[in-house]
């Protein structure tokens, strides 16, 4: 049995300005899982950088706060318990406009890649 706690997890800030914690992370559990979970948290009045994924699909799960979602020319307001849908090549950014930290879980499959995304302008 795989148990992965938030209380032991370390965050780090990644280019696209979103502060994160490899929750579960094939290359660090030593299994093969298909995907990658992160917690991410965006501070009050911060956004993440517009970035894209060349050949992953993630998937955003909002915990807490709430934001503006940018994927394309699409955008749109989230809250907690939304999920959504980002796909390959699909260029996106989420902004907090909440008051207090938005939190939300970024599942990546294929697992998360540094060589697999990148920044946008």
């Amino acid at each position: 049995m795989l148990i992965k706690s938030l209380k032991m997890c370390k965050y780090f800030q990644v280019p696209d300005k979103t502060v994160l914690c490899e929750l579960l992370h094939p290359k660090n559990e030593g299994i093969d899982m298909g995907c990658s979970i992160a917690h991410a948290i965006i501070e009050e009045g911060k956004a993440s950088l517009p970035h894209k994924l060349k050949t992953g699909v993630e998937i955003y799960y909002i915990l807490e706060g709430k934001g503006i979602m940018h994927i394309n020319q699409e955008v749109s307001e989230v809250e907690p318990g939304e999920a959504i849908y980002i796909p390959p090549e699909h260029v996106q950014w989420i902004e907090n406009v909440g008051d207090g930290e938005l939190k939300f879980l970024c599942v990546v499959t294929p697992p998360w890649q540094a060589e697999d995304e990148e920044l946008c302008d």
